[in-house]
C-alpha cells in the first residue's frame, strides 16, 4: 500500500492524506505549532491506529469463536510528557458490550493485547528510510 501526502491549498501547514482509493483523510499541527488545529496530528492518527485494531481484533475474535459481543468501545489516553525522554504512555480502557461472562471478558482483554498495531508498536523493530524524490520541484 502506498500513502501520499500533500499540502491542502487552503492551509499551509495542512496535509492531505490519500490511501490507495479510499476517502481522504488530513492532519495538521495543533494550534501551538502554527496549525489550525482543526484536524487531528499526526500522533492522534498513531493512537488511534492502536485503539482501531484492538476494538477489530477483538470483534473479529468474538465472531470467530460465538462469543455473544455486541459492541466494543475503546478509550485511548495519552501521556507524551515524557516522550522526549524516551517514555511514550497509551492507557487503553476497553468496554466490552454483550452477555459475556467473567472468562470470555478475560480472554478478549487478551486477544486485544495480540492486535497487530499493538505487536507492532511494542515487539516489532521498524526500519525507516527517507529520501528525496528525483527531479527539481520548483512549487
Amino acid at each position: 500500500m502506498t500513502i501520499r501526502l500533500t499540502r491542502d491549498s487552503a492551509n499551509a501547514t495542512r496535509q492531505r492524506i490519500e490511501l490507495d482509493g479510499k476517502a481522504p483523510l488530513f492532519t495538521d499541527l495543533p494550534t501551538d505549532l502554527g496549525g489550525a488545529g482543526a484536524d487531528p496530528e499526526p500522533h492522534d492518527y498513531f493512537d488511534a491506529a492502536l485503539g482501531s485494531c484492538k476494538a477489530l481484533t477483538v470483534t473479529y475474535y468474538a465472531q470467530k469463536n460465538g462469543i455473544p459481543l455486541t459492541g466494543v468501545d475503546v478509550e485511548v489516553t495519552r501521556d507524551d510528557s515524557e516522550e522526549r525522554k524516551g517514555h511514550y504512555r497509551l492507557d487503553v480502557k476497553l468496554t466490552l458490550r454483550g452477555v459475556l461472562t467473567d472468562e470470555q471478558r478475560a480472554t478478549l482483554l487478551r486477544i486485544a493485547d495480540k492486535c497487530p498495531v499493538h505487536k507492532l508498536m511494542t515487539q516489532v523493530e521498524v526500519s525507516i528510510e527517507t529520501h528525496l524524490a528525483e527531479g527539481n520541484f520548483s512549487q
